[in-house]
């Protein structure tokens, strides 16, 4: 079924130069089950992430999870009330952050938050090729992160991560089972141009 699903995503996602499939099959449902997450299967999701590139190989993403109830709790707490509630279903919450500065000798790295993004990305990969959903999500409070966690203030937190297995479109309000399907993507020439800014 999952295979079968999967093949119905690429064919209506155009793909004339034969990318990955598991690139193309990968999108964010917002129905999850609260199913837990095996513990192998939730370290090979980071570990992927943690061979992601980085400037100087300097690593600067850092990723607190939340599975128990009572980390649970204070992670969902922190979400903006329209994530709320369909991340309240995930058995797992990732919050993503970055360090600003090098370890080696204190400098600002630059970076870092474009780091952490390409380390989100290889966690949502693997996170897929395992049958799980990985759905990023903006719609949070960086002040109440940082005050529940005690971040300092210079650190990135670029996003927060709903993790866990697909569950029942009917779960969701009825404007969210309008958009719980895969999207598509801008033309290709739309996002490259050769030689000059020609956007």
């Amino acid at each position: 079924m999952e295979k079968n699903r999967e093949e119905e995503i690429i064919r209506l996602r155009p793909d004339p130069y034969e990318v990955n499939p598991l690139i193309l099959s990968r999108w964010s449902p917002r129905a999850l089950l609260p199913k837990p997450i095996p513990e192998n299967d939730l370290l090979a999701i980071l570990e992927a992430a943690h061979w992601a590139p980085s400037c100087f190989n300097e690593q600067p993403w850092r990723f607190i999870i939340a599975r128990r109830d009572e980390d649970l709790a204070r992670a969902r707490a922190c979400l903006a009330e329209v994530n709320r509630g369909w991340a309240n279903h995930a058995p797992v919450l990732i919050i993503v952050l970055s360090a600003p500065k090098f370890s080696l000798d204190g400098s600002p790295n630059r970076w870092h938050d474009f780091d952490a993004g390409t380390a989100w990305g290889y966690l949502a990969l693997e996170a897929h090729r395992r049958g799980l959903v990985a759905h990023g999500m903006g719609g949070f409070s960086q002040k109440k992160v940082q005050e529940t966690y005690d971040v300092p203030e210079d650190w990135g937190i670029p996003a927060m991560v709903a993790l866990g297995y697909r569950g029942p479109m009917e779960q969701l309000p009825l404007n969210l089972q309008e958009r719980e399907h895969p999207t598509q993507r801008k033309a290709l020439n739309e996002i490259w141009s050769e030689g000059k800014f020609g956007f």
